[in-house]
């Protein structure tokens, strides 16, 4: 990016250095003149020049405002200079070089100038940074959507083809087409839930729904209908949550759909056979959930992406039978932690995964009234 603009060290006025320089300009140009003066007077003593020193003697007046003027010129060049500087700065940002600092090293408001000026073209380069970002990220989302809706659309439109064309051979074939295409439209809303759960939890306009819930109960009924997906694809749950009850104030609908991506995320990723650990752990202030898997170790890149919305690991590490979603699932659990003035993190350890998700006590009453205003 661009170097840090050096803020003045202590507040001068350039009031206060104009004024000096007129000052010793004066000073300057009396000395001069009572000098010129003395020398008239001493000429005048030894010669016969009476005319010519009377001339001399108006043409002081002139001569010292041509001093004095010439003096405090001289004197007021470099506020002149850095004037110019700071013109010339604003004339190459005004053409759009975002990247040019002006480089007045002054103490006083001239300095206090050159530094607004330097921090307004940073904050220019890094609006139009992010708005380049924004640009970009409207692109791969809308590729992302285009792609990920493609593809059992495409399916379906196959099947559909089959079906009408009767190109089946007998009546289990029949009956798998039927199956597969109901499953491919399953997929498909399952990808336009996500795509729309997203967009609202992003709009300004988004709303938590707080009711007084026990946290403890809705992980316990989450994990009771999760548990035979998990068998299914030969995953084992640990559970270590508490059965004291967790009374708080909740989206309790969108805490569980939280919940629910992370589950299906660590099933989906984890190494079969295999286990997820569920830890629900409470500390005064706030409630923990932790959900710990053993999978394919990321590189730092893709740990760094994971929850960008869209962004999905290689295929490669799926599990058989698990349709992929939209990348939205981690991107959706962050935003619900945020409305909650909680967070939502990532621990990643060799092959071990544990997806944290906080849940402060304390600012409730903060989230509702900012909610509901």
């Amino acid at each position: 990016m661009t170097e840090s603009v050096r803020k003045p060290r202590q507040k001068k006025r350039i009031q206060t250095n104009i004024l000096i320089r007129m000052v010793l300009s004066l000073i300057i140009t009396s000395s001069i003149n009572i000098s010129l003066s003395i020398l008239i007077i001493h000429l005048g003593n030894v010669t016969q020049w009476g005319w010519v020193l009377n001339v001399l003697s108006f043409l002081l007046t002139p001569l010292f405002l041509v001093i004095f003027v010439f003096t405090f010129f001289t004197l007021t060049r470099g506020i002149v200079r850095d004037l110019i500087s700071l013109e010339q700065g604003l004339q190459i940002i005004a053409e759009g070089n975002l990247d040019y600092r002006v480089s007045v090293a002054r103490e006083d408001e001239l300095g206090r100038v050159a530094l607004n000026i330097n921090r307004m073209a940073e904050r220019l380069e890094q609006q139009i940074v992010k708005e380049r970002e924004v640009e970009k990220s409207k692109m791969e989302m809308i590729t992302g959507i285009s792609h990920d809706l493609r593809t059992p659309l495409t399916s379906i439109i196959g099947y559909i083809e089959l079906l009408r064309t009767e190109s089946y051979q007998d009546q289990e074939e029949y009956t798998r087409f039927i199956q597969n295409t109901y499953n491919k439209a399953i997929h498909l809303k399952k990808l336009l839930d996500d795509l729309f759960e997203y967009t609202r939890l992003t709009s300004v306009d988004s709303r938590l729904i707080l009711e007084r819930s026990d946290l403890s109960q809705l992980l316990n009924q989450l994990l009771f209908e999760f548990e035979p997906i998990a068998q299914e694809n030969n995953v084992h749950l640990v559970k270590d949550i508490t059965n004291s009850p967790i009374i708080t104030l909740i989206d309790s609908e969108k805490i569980a759909r939280a919940i629910d991506n992370l589950l299906m995320n660590a099933l989906k990723y984890s190494l079969k056979p295999g286990s997820i650990c569920i830890r629900m752990i409470t500390e005064p202030q706030q409630c923990i959930i932790e959900v710990e898997n053993k999978g394919t170790p990321l590189s730092k890149d893709q740990e760094k992406r994971l929850f960008e919305r869209f962004y999905k690991v290689d295929h490669s590490r799926k599990s058989e039978g698990i349709q992929t979603g939209a990348g939205l699932g981690l991107s959706i659990a962050r935003n619900i932690a945020e409305l909650h003035k909680g967070t939502l993190s990532l621990e990643h350890s060799h092959d071990i995964f544990t997806f944290r998700l906080r849940l402060p006590f304390q600012e409730v009453q903060e989230i509702k009234s900012e909610k509901y205003p």
